[in-house]
């Protein structure tokens, strides 16, 4: 069943023949770092070996999820400043290492604990965000640089920053305002397993030659191939690339290439584009019965001034299940967004012929994710809401 559910996603899979971007003529990349396991802090990896595959490789099946990294930003927070570009709030004090202390352990896990009960008996309707239970020991889910820093954009990369869609100003004149997570598309690799508010399931399956990892939200299939096949020509490609893997021992190592000019990393995959010369690097290793430690290695030289890496643990999924997120089907967003823009340009010009010259009434004005104020200009709120917000100071 699950090498049938494989062979149709395949054979399903959409291409994304967009803009091409930024072409490098001879294009050389670093080698990605060994494989990070953070899940155990400074504390020594038990000894573990992974359960096998019918057919004789590591199993890596389940269904997992990133919410218990939450509590962790993707960037090591500075001296009076948060954690950049995603990945849950900020620790109350900046760290200066990789890894808290087994105190700061002790405290997180109480808090955690406390917040799992909340949820669960406190929640006034049907509807509740995610959250973690167990807590790791991260600052930042960016290990390489060894400051936890993410890495500056190149003058090429400050160009191409996500539309903030209705989570800026305006104005909006067509579906290429919006990023592609509020036209319900992808929120691309990266921006689909970092953890969010909901919808951090992500499934893997196996079969010969095959593995299949689903993301809950936007409901994405990738299929990597492990049989030796090369990648597709240069000119094809896809929102969520090009993916190679192969086994070395029990991890599982992918190559992903021939990514489009459309996605970007950070939450909901918000912030600014990446180009068509990334390429991801990505390793998956069973830890322990209940751990998959995941780890990428991000190196695009026309939007980033060095390559990054990101490592954290996958835990399993609460109820086991990734839940249907029909985000795009009947979506009527973008139609009223675009017709509430020209009805707002109807409504200036009716004003100019009447003598009253006006601004355009802003998009946001002040409001962000659920109507909550975040001050004049719009939009941020839980991180810059789907619009992922600016990037850190300095870039």
């Amino acid at each position: 069943m699950t090498a049938r559910i494989i062979g149709l996603v395949a054979s399903a899979a959409a291409l994304a023949l967009g803009p091409l971007g930024v072409h490098v003529a001879t294009q050389t990349y670093s080698t990605p770092p060994p494989l990070i396991i953070t899940a155990f802090g400074e504390h020594p990896v038990p000894a573990y070996k992974a359960p096998r595959t019918p057919w004789g490789e590591p199993d890596l099946q389940g269904t997992w999820s990133s919410d218990d990294t939450d509590g962790i930003p993707m960037a090591r927070p500075r001296a009076g400043g948060r954690g950049g570009r995603g990945g849950g709030a900020a620790a109350t004090a900046p760290a200066t290492g990789l890894y808290r202390s087994d105190a700061d352990m002790a405290q997180r896990q109480a808090q955690l604990t406390a917040a799992a009960r909340r949820a669960e008996t406190d929640a006034t309707s049907s509807f509740r965000f995610d959250f973690g239970r167990r807590a790791f020991p991260q600052t930042s889910l960016i290990v390489d640089p060894a400051d936890g820093q993410m890495p500056a954009y190149t003058d090429e990369g400050r160009k191409r920053p996500m539309p903030r869609g209705t989570y800026g100003n305006g104005p909006l004149n067509w579906t290429t305002d919006f990023s592609l997570y509020e036209r319900c598309i992808t929120r691309g690799i990266i921006g689909s397993s970092v953890r969010v508010i909901y919808g951090n399931g992500q499934r893997i399956q196996q079969a010969p030659g095959v593995v299949a990892l689903s993301y809950e939200m936007v409901h994405d299939t990738r299929i990597i191939y492990t049989d030796g096949r090369p990648h597709l020509a240069q000119p094809i490609r896809q929102y969520l690339g090009d993916a190679r893997g192969h086994w070395e021992g029990d991890e599982l190592v992918v190559e992903t290439t021939n990514l489009t000019d459309q996605t970007a990393i950070g939450l909901n995959g918000n912030g600014n584009r990446d180009s068509t010369q990334m390429k991801l690097t990505e390793r998956f290793k069973r830890i322990a019965p209940d751990i998959v430690q995941y780890q990428v290695t991000v190196d695009d030289p026309v939007t980033y001034v060095r390559p990054f890496t990101l490592s954290y643990p996958l835990t399993p999924l609460d109820g086991g299940e990734l839940l249907a997120y029909e985000c795009h089907e009947g979506n009527m967003a973008l139609r009223q967004a675009l017709g509430a823009e020209r009805a707002e340009d109807r409504a200036v010009e009716e004003d100019r012929k009447r003598g009253i010259n006006r601004p355009r009434r802003p998009i946001q004005d002040g409001l962000g994710v659920g109507g909550q104020p975040t001050g004049p200009g719009g939009g941020g709120g839980l991180g810059g809401g789907r619009a992922g917000g600016a990037p850190p100071a300095g870039q």
